[in-house]
């Protein structure tokens, strides 16, 4: 006959089994629920949607830097992610990122304007998960498919 962790005898077990048997015990404030649940998922979309939006609006900018052959578009996508260090180092040692600071300011820019937005067009509605879940995999499947180069050497962007 064994003994429970948590019984009679909690030291005669290994530590690894102790440690387990705490971890199982964390998360019983969360069965619980909560006392005031939100009634609406608006808010959850357009967090998640988001997301989706800037990864998406990171690979636009990425592709539209790629396509110019003037380099001017890289010039300017150079220029709005200047603010990050290490953006143009001259430091040969240490290096400098380039033009994927610009990129990743686009990818925050996206974020951070389309989630107050979506955010004031779904507060009190009710966005179904399966919604939700489609546009943000179809968001990040796309930009995800469009950092695979292969895909696009015969496709003309501009």
């Amino acid at each position: 006959m064994t003994q429970e962790i948590s019984g009679k005898y909690p030291n005669q077990h290994p530590w690894y089994g102790r440690i387990w048997a705490g971890c199982k015990q964390f998360p019983k404030f969360l069965s619980q629920g909560s006392k005031n649940p939100p009634t609406t998922s608006g808010i959850a979309a357009a967090a998640l949607i988001s997301a989706g939006i800037g990864c998406f609006a990171m690979m636009v900018s990425h592709h539209l830097v790629d396509a110019d052959k003037t380099k001017t578009m890289e010039k300017l996508v150079w220029s709005i992610g200047s603010w990050i260090p290490g953006s143009n180092n001259p430091d040969k040692m240490w290096g400098n990122i380039g033009s994927y600071t610009g990129k990743e300011t686009m990818l925050l820019i996206g974020w951070l304007v389309s989630w107050p937005l979506l955010n004031v067009l779904w507060k009190n509605k009710n966005i179904k998960a399966k919604t939700m879940i489609f546009w943000l995999l179809a968001l990040m499947i796309a930009a995800t498919a469009m950092s695979w180069h292969p895909l696009f050497p015969y496709l003309p962007l501009i």
